[in-house]
């Protein structure tokens, strides 16, 4: 497969609503989850939307064994997540954590993020799960999941507490 350009703020499609993905069996999807793998690794990401890549799908990869953008960072298994959900579960917000994305290279800022979330999601073969998540993993799924919806990490520094 390929390491693919990604994306950078500016580009209109990083600004799109993603579609949700309607077929399982398509033959693209391995194609789009390995060039996500491979953009990812190459660029040193926790995650990666199809977005970013110029793909308006709702899909979403991440996972890191050791990452130098986030150092102390625990690991994290790589997960894809097709047209997900998510639900806070709580009140309580992490506003004390920096992002990066490399969507909006050179720019690093805190942004309040809830601190656990019930994740729903559908599988690469098409079998739904859910997940909960807490700490840096429900950072990283926010974050990515918010380019599915046109939303890049500086909107909710300006913008305040996230969506839910």
């Amino acid at each position: 497969m390929a390491v693919r350009d990604v994306l950078t703020i500016g580009d209109p499609r990083l600004r799109q609503l993603s579609a949700p993905l309607e077929r399982f069996d398509d033959p693209l999807l391995p194609a789009l989850l390995q060039d996500l793998r491979d953009t990812m690794a190459a660029t040193d990401g926790a995650g990666l939307a199809a977005p970013q890549i110029g793909v308006p799908l709702r899909v979403v990869i991440f996972g890191i064994t050791h990452n130098p953008r986030y150092p102390e960072a625990p690991p994290i298994p790589e997960t894809v997540l097709i047209n997900p959900v998510l639900r806070p579960l709580g009140e309580e917000i992490d506003d004390g954590a920096w992002e990066g994305c490399l969507s909006v290279p050179g720019w690093r800022a805190l942004v309040p993020r809830w601190r656990r979330l019930h994740v729903r999601a559908f599988d690469p073969a098409g079998y739904p799960f859910e997940r909960r998540v807490e700490g840096f993993q429900a950072r990283v799924v926010q974050h990515e999941c918010d380019h599915l919806d046109g939303v890049l990490f500086p909107d909710r520094v300006a913008g305040g507490l996230p969506h839910g």
